[in-house]
């Protein structure tokens, strides 16, 4: 594991998400970027306090994750060493494809931390679990509250269903959603009722033509299963909260970044229902994102932004925003993690010698 996960974390894999999502966001700027749209924008003092605001939502963000992984850990790392695990996490997660994830590589970087495999693959699992969770129980909560119509009402006012005559974005929204409803159930199932009858589910499953050569894999996701099982026994309601409830912070800070960015260029503000509705549709983005071949949704990313929220702003101006998001949300993740990545490495093998 340990060679397969220092060669994702090679700093010169930030090349590719980096040159795909800037000449995805210089084409647009190139077709959409509207000069007197820039002028109309009331360019006053509150605008630099947007910017602020949205940057403080990625350190409140970022400062949600590293709390909840001490939890996670009973502080067995410190808040110094809980920055690199996030950073690197993200840098992780910011140089694979979105459907792939930096799973593994969380797991290599928190054992290299507190040199326990079992206690590592449980903190991973049980942080995806309390992810997609918050994701599950969020949906149908804004969906109802912003009205199901507007949710799905993008580009000018069209549907989902409308845009891909009745097909595309919407179905796959619908797959994903249940998908990961699903998973989480069996998640669930195993961790705190039976992990080895999801272990049997899964090689009975492989076992089928077609699907054999995974069965390997799917024997280790089992044991992985058994032993974060074994792992979170006996934790108590003050642990779940803490780590429920940072898992609230951080997510909602991460959406909220865009309300803050979106308030620059929208000269008439936003009512609460369309902060509400923007925060929806970023639930909408986020599951649909999923499914991007590139390194950290890179390209993609900015695509489904304009489609979803080019209603909140000046038309000329979606592209912009869409690039000033990914600035802030997701390229300083890769040059950060790059940066820290050969100190971190120096230090946790340093420990082995």
């Amino acid at each position: 594991m340990n060679s397969k996960a220092l060669d994702t974390l090679k700093p010169s894999k930030i090349i590719y998400p980096v040159l795909i999502g800037l000449c995805v966001a210089a084409y647009m700027l190139y077709k959409d970027f509207d000069v007197s749209a820039f002028k109309s924008v009331n360019w006053a003092w509150h605008t630099g306090v947007w910017v602020l605001m949205a940057l403080a939502m990625m350190v409140a963000r970022d400062l949600a994750y590293m709390y909840r992984i001490r939890v996670l850990t009973d502080n067995q790392i410190t808040w110094r060493r809980s920055f690199d695990v996030i950073l690197l996490w993200e840098f992780a997660s910011a140089i694979t494809p979105s459907i792939v994830g930096g799973a593994a590589v969380a797991i290599f970087i928190i054992h290299k931390e507190i040199h326990n495999v079992g206690k590592s693959t449980a903190i991973v699992m049980v942080s995806a679990m309390l992810d997609e969770l918050f994701y599950i129980l969020m949906v149908p909560i804004l969906y109802f509250t912003a009205g199901g119509e507007a949710v799905l009402s993008v580009s000018g006012g069209q549907s989902l269903d409308e845009m891909t005559a009745g097909y595309g974005l919407f179905y796959v929204f619908l797959f994903g959603y249940i998908f990961l409803f699903s998973y989480t159930i069996i998640i669930l199932y195993a961790l705190f009722y039976n992990p080895r009858v999801i272990k049997w589910l899964f090689i009975k499953i492989f076992s089928l033509p077609y699907l054999r050569k995974w069965r390997s894999d799917a024997s280790s996701a089992g044991d992985d299963l058994i032993v974060a099982s074994y792992e979170i026994k006996g934790k108590g309601k003050k642990y779940w909260l803490k780590a429920g409830g940072a898992t609230l912070v951080s997510w909602t800070a991460r959406f909220w970044v865009v309300n803050f960015l979106i308030l620059i260029s929208n000269n008439t503000g936003l009512s609460f229902f369309q902060h509400i509705l923007i925060y929806a549709r970023q639930l909408i983005m986020w599951v649909i994102m999923l499914i991007s071949p590139t390194p950290g949704s890179s390209g993609f990313a900015e695509i489904v932004f304009s489609v979803f929220l080019g209603d909140f702003m000046p038309k000329g101006l979606t592209s912009s925003t869409a690039l000033l998001w990914r600035l802030i949300s997701y390229y300083p993740y890769l040059f950060i993690g790059a940066l820290i990545l050969p100190g971190w490495l120096k230090r946790v093998y340093g420990k082995d010698k």
